[in-house]
Formats: C-alpha cells, structure tokens, sequence
C-alpha cells in the first residue's frame, strides 16, 4: 500500500480562500466583459461564500447539540 504525502498548509482556509478570491477578482478585471470573466467572477463569488460559511460555522453563538 502507498503511503500518502501530508503537507501542513502554512495559512488558514480563511486567508488562503480569501487571497484566491482577491486574485481572481483582479483577474477578471483585466477581462474585456464576457463568459470568461463571467466564470472567474462566480469562482471568486463561491469562495467568499465559502469564507463566509467558514466564520459561521466558527462563530462562538452555535453550540453543539446536547
């Protein structure tokens, strides 16, 4: 059996979705409008939600079930 590789990531899912998302933002400013630019905005758009659910999920009001 092969033994898989582990990598300690350096960032936080937070920082790194959040540095994805500010990239592709920039990314797609520098497209003329179009579907291209179009799919680099939803991308970027689906990673601040998921940054979003992350801090909710995180959040300190949501208690496990008892």
């Amino acid at each position: 059996m092969f033994k898989r590789r582990r990598f300690k990531q350096q960032l936080t899912l937070q920082d790194r979705l959040a540095a994805w998302s500010k990239a592709v933002h920039e990314q797609a400013a520098a497209l003329p409008p179009g579907p291209e630019r179009d799919a680099l905005i939803k991308k970027a758009r689906q990673a601040d939600v998921a940054n979003h659910l992350d801090d909710w999920v995180r959040s300190t009001g949501l208690q496990p079930p008892e």
